[in-house]
């Protein structure tokens, strides 16, 4: 298939002409401070943006800038992240808060090469923010502007092999609009996200491009772009245990490398135990249990790895190694990973119950 990298610069004008019409309504959009499109950017990191809106609002509404996000507790920010997931960015964020805080007087610099320096901000953010506050022709090269890209101008090489990414930037780097980079990258953006589409058909007959997309002409919308197979995820079985010991439950710290880094969660085991195996780890974690029953199953997905889980309620004698009991209000404060979820839903029950 022929490419034809010209469409990028005949799309331009009609693309803006487009945005102006069919611009989606978006809270980070409102006249916004660098601050908010930065945090707004890293939350739709491997997040729908329906998922992003109340934890949006709310983070913004207790953290309204780069000083406070600085300032907060590990664990409030956890809080507040919860269920969002890759907590890293969160991480990630708060320190990048603090540099913000300690060497640029509160403010995101300005500058695409300083911005690119902070924790957690790659290309695309950089490029998000100095495009669309600073006025920079930096292109924001999502999966989004990849996908346009590839039909627009009929490329047919994987779009996930770094090499033709960075063909793909330079491409994008010429074509921008440099009166108005921040227009043109959210406009891509928008038209990737709204017509042209990832899942199903792209709604052609809505696209700004369709007299000149070679995709399109090609009869190749639907198989574009191309993409390596991405690796089988690999499924792991766990036992996660609800441990009550009067008024209070049990959590514990992950390990500090590794999944879920840091966080709290319920004591879990691997593999899919039976009574017996739940007995005889409660033995080792140098708990007795009262009472001991099964309390349903439950599947989370990461992007690598699917926990495949199973679960115990018990009540329990004993202190437990590397436990804390939290009560139900201590439990309702601590961020607990979404992986978890249908157990935290239950634990909070047996909480307010008191029952085993």
């Amino acid at each position: 298939m022929t490419e034809h990298w010209e469409n990028l610069d005949l799309l331009r004008e009609p693309l803006l002409r487009w945005y102006a019409t069919h611009r989606r309504a978006l809270p980070w959009r409102d006249a916004p401070t660098p601050y908010e499109t930065w945090i707004s950017e890293i939350m739709l990191q491997q997040t729908r943006v329906g998922a992003v809106l109340p934890y949006y609002e709310r983070f913004l509404r207790e953290l309204p800038d780069a000083r406070a996000l600085a300032a907060v507790s590990e664990q409030r920010l956890f809080k507040l992240w919860e269920g969002l997931g890759y907590y890293s960015r969160a991480r990630n964020l708060r320190r990048a808060a603090q540099i913000v805080a300690d060497e640029y007087g509160g403010e995101l610099p300005r500058e695409y090469a300083a911005l690119k320096a902070l924790p957690g901000i790659g290309d695309y953010t950089a490029s998000a923010i100095a495009s669309i506050h600073f006025g920079a022709p930096e292109p924001a090269v999502d999966g989004n502007l990849l996908r346009v890209t590839a039909r627009l101008c009929g490329c047919a090489e994987d779009v996930t092999d770094a090499r033709v990414k960075r063909r793909f930037r330079d491409a994008l780097s010429a074509a921008i609009d440099r009166e108005s980079p921040g227009a043109w990258n959210q406009a891509m953006m928008d038209l990737g996200a709204t017509v042209c589409l990832p899942n199903g058909a792209p709604l052609c007959a809505r696209c700004p491009a369709l007299p000149f997309c070679a995709a399109y002409r090609a009869g190749m919308a639907e198989r574009l772009p191309v993409r390596a197979e991405k690796k089988a995820r690999r499924a792991e079985e766990r036992t996660v245990f609800l441990l009550r010991r009067g008024n209070a439950l049990a959590v514990r710290r992950r390990p500090d490398k590794g999944l879920l880094a840091g966080l709290n969660e319920l004591p879990n085991a691997a593999g899919s135990l039976d009574e017996a195996g739940a007995r005889l780890v409660l033995a080792q974690w140098g708990l007795t249990p009262l009472r001991l029953a099964p309390c349903g199953t439950a599947k989370h997905v990461f992007t690598h790895v699917e926990w495949q889980m199973k679960g115990f309620s018990a009540e329990v004698a004993g202190e437990g190694e590397g436990f804390r009991w939290a009560d139900a209000a201590e439990l309702e404060a601590l961020a607990i990973p979404s992986a978890f979820r249908f157990f935290t839903a239950q634990a909070r029950k047996l909480l307010r119950s008191g029952e085993a």
